[in-house]
């Protein structure tokens, strides 16, 4: 996620570099062979040039407010699995105790039930974000150009994922759920488990069972509504064909800006190639946008920072565990919070 202010001029440039020197390449050669060479055929009346330029536009607007709005959602639903993780927090310290026991346990195994559940959590946490991070097909997966040029680095692409769940399972615990299809569902499945062990020995009751076995449903609905987002692309015919739309349009927009000038005398033929260079640019920024806002989770400098997210979770409920050793935040590295 990009926390500076704005982008750059120098960065924006940079970032659609390949389009200006297109845009330049193909308006000078369109305006030389009309004015150099004499071809004065060589332009197109400006009114179907404005109409297609309209029917882009809706183009363009429909995709970048449909990749907007997978975007968002993505951010709505990280933001709902903060606030469940940290309820989680709170009913695992105050919902698991002796009120209801026959066999009352001490104090120190209270905790040790507790920092199970809790660090179990953060496993499912960890588990999922690196499912989201895996890379697809029909993603960008530009990640190793912008490391090696020391833009900014994700963690799930530079560590594999045992070193990170060494810090809240066993060896025997990472290798049963890493041998699973889906790690993230079967330790929620084994959180259901242990309450149910849990209740069993009347460590909770059936109100406290209920609420706890709630909240695992709802962390099941929000790690189904980011495998949605990460698994079903933007619809590729309507992203294929606004890019084709797009170049088709840049092909022919300087050919109406031959002819818009032309009327204005031969000297200021000339001034087509900055105007369609720069109405041209300002239609393929637009399809970058919406093309690089598609995928939330591929780890691009705009997508939602859940390492950073899970990291602020982590906090949370370490610090509920009481505990001081705790790992520092993320901090964004060239404005870019991952």
């Amino acid at each position: 996620m990009q926390v500076a202010r704005t982008y750059s001029v120098w960065a924006t440039v940079m970032w659609t570099r390949r389009y200006i020197f297109f845009l330049l390449i193909i308006s000078t050669t369109y305006t030389a062979l009309h004015e150099l060479a004499g071809l004065y055929w060589l332009k197109i009346p400006w009114l179907p040039i404005s109409v297609i330029g309209v029917a882009v536009a809706f183009f363009v607007g429909f995709k970048n407010n449909s990749s907007y709005g997978r975007l968002w959602e993505a951010r709505m639903i990280w933001g709902a699995i903060v606030n469940a993780s940290r309820s989680w927090g709170i009913l695992v310290k105050d919902f698991i105790t002796n009120e209801f026991a026959e066999a009352k346990l001490s104090p120190e195994e209270l905790k040790e039930i507790h920092k199970d559940m809790i660090y179990r959590h953060l496993a499912w946490l960890t588990s999922l974000r690196y499912q989201m991070r895996t890379p697809r097909s029909w993603e960008h997966n530009n990640y190793e150009g912008a490391k090696s040029h020391l833009y900014y680095k994700v963690n799930e692409l530079d560590k594999p994922i045992e070193e990170e769940l060494t810090h809240f399972l066993s060896d025997g615990d990472i290798k049963e759920f890493l041998s699973k299809q889906n790690p993230a569902t079967q330790i929620i499945a084994k959180q259901s488990e242990k309450l149910k062990d849990l209740k069993l020995k009347g460590l909770i009751e059936d109100f406290r069972h209920m609420e706890m076995e709630n909240l695992l449903k709802e962390f099941y609905t929000q790690q189904g509504k980011s495998e949605r987002i990460k698994n079903f692309p933007f619809p590729r015919q309507y992203a294929t064909f606004n890019l084709i739309s797009v170049w088709i349009f840049a092909f022919l927009l300087p050919l109406g800006m031959i002819s818009t000038f032309e009327e204005m005398g031969s000297g200021f033929v000339w001034m087509s190639i900055p105007f369609s260079t720069l109405v041209g640019w300002i239609f393929f920024v637009m399809e970058e946008i919406g093309d690089y806002s598609e995928n939330p989770f591929e780890a691009g400098v705009n997508d939602v920072p859940i390492t950073s997210l899970s990291r602020t979770i982590e906090i949370d409920l370490r610090e509920m565990l009481g505990e001081t050793d705790l790992p520092s935040k993320i901090e964004p590295t060239n404005n870019i919070l991952t």
